[in-house]
């Protein structure tokens, strides 16, 4: 079955300047043009359609769909069982938060009775599901599913004094990386005091710790642009220092 640029629309829940203007970037072309100039879409591009809309539920911007879509080996079976899969895990956290709204509401309502941890896991939550928006795919793709879910799990079950302790250490990193940087030697003192404070901070959440899985981490915080503007919003150049300062001090280990 083909259709129209109109009602494709229509069946999709988009505009038809939605479907344009995904033409014009080489997103989803129409299957032709008609005589009478109207784009025609065949069933190929309507599955294609949903894919991006899949995406764009992941809230990916449509720069790296347009990258993942139009690679050579891209395979749209996988990429549902990946959203399939992610969607799952969105879930299970937008129905604890739920949860957990709906006792804190029963609660100042003097319904219930409510413990602190109980009022703390909202913003666990809240932490798990940015991590997961913003670099969820790439540390799921560097250590797997298993990894970042058990992660995710040691962070649920963390008190409030752990999750206070974990967030002053990274005050600390962010405190002490410029005055190591000043040093210009990322095995100096106080490099090495930031490389060990990092080491301490993922403890908080990594279900295990290894050597070479802290050195993968600094290697992927260079790679990785929006890792890489997160450390250098504090001083220009402290990502690399960092990634160096912690390649150091593992290595001394």
């Amino acid at each position: 079955m083909e259709y129209t640029i109109s009602k494709l629309a229509k069946l999709a829940g988009v505009s038809a300047r939605t479907l344009r203007y995904y033409d014009e970037i080489n997103l989803l072309k129409p299957t032709r043009i008609n005589s009478s100039g109207y784009r025609i879409y065949s069933q190929k591009e309507i599955d294609r359609l949903q894919q991006i809309l899949f995406f764009r539920e992941l809230d990916l911007d449509l720069e790296t769909i347009i990258q993942i879509m139009n690679e050579p080996n891209f395979d749209h079976l996988t990429a549902l069982n990946r959203h399939y899969h992610e969607l799952v895990r969105k879930r299970a956290r937008l129905d604890k938060l739920i949860e957990t709204i709906d006792k804190t509401i029963a609660y100042q309502k003097g319904e219930i009775s409510l413990s602190n941890a109980e009022k703390f896991e909202a913003f666990k939550e809240k932490m798990i599901a940015e991590n997961e928006n913003k670099y969820g795919e790439e540390i799921r793709g560097k250590y797997g599913d298993k990894t970042v879910d058990d992660s995710n799990a040691k962070l649920r079950g963390m008190s409030k004094e752990d999750y206070d302790a974990m967030e002053k250490l990274g005050a600390e990193i962010f405190e002490l990386l410029p005055k190591a940087f000043a040093t210009g030697n990322p095995d100096s003192e106080l490099a090495q005091l930031l490389a060990a404070k990092h080491k301490e901070w993922l403890t908080y959440s990594w279900p295990t710790y290894s050597k070479e899985a802290h050195k993968g981490l600094a290697e992927m915080y260079v790679a990785d642009e929006r890792f890489k503007a997160y450390y250098d919003k504090n001083i220009e150049g402290g990502t690399e220092f960092l990634r160096d300062a912690i390649i150091n001090y593992v290595d001394k280990k």
